[in-house]
């Protein structure tokens, strides 16, 4: 295990705030089949979505501080270096 994969174990579990919250109430209204929607229908619209390939997060200023350092320790831009770490 290199520096920058012990730094990540190290990292405490945040707790949701009250927007995060709010968000998972509406994913679980929107999946939500008590409705009549079948798991099937549901996956067909899913399907059909459109995504952009972008993602906003709100992470701990210390794993953003790490995510940083390893970036740089690498020569690449963060956003190469969180897409190298999450394809592993």
């Amino acid at each position: 295990m290199n520096d920058i994969e012990a730094r990540f174990k190290a990292i405490q579990e945040v707790e949701p705030d009250i927007d995060d919250l709010q968000a998972i109430e509406r994913i679980k209204k929107r999946n939500d089949t008590s409705e009549g929607i079948t798991l099937a229908q549901m996956d067909k619209v899913r399907d059909e979505q459109e995504f952009s390939g972008k993602i906003s997060l709100r992470l701990p200023k210390s794993l953003h501080r790490i995510l940083v350092q390893g970036a740089k320790e690498e020569g690449v831009s963060l956003n190469q270096f969180i897409l190298y770490k999450l394809a592993k």
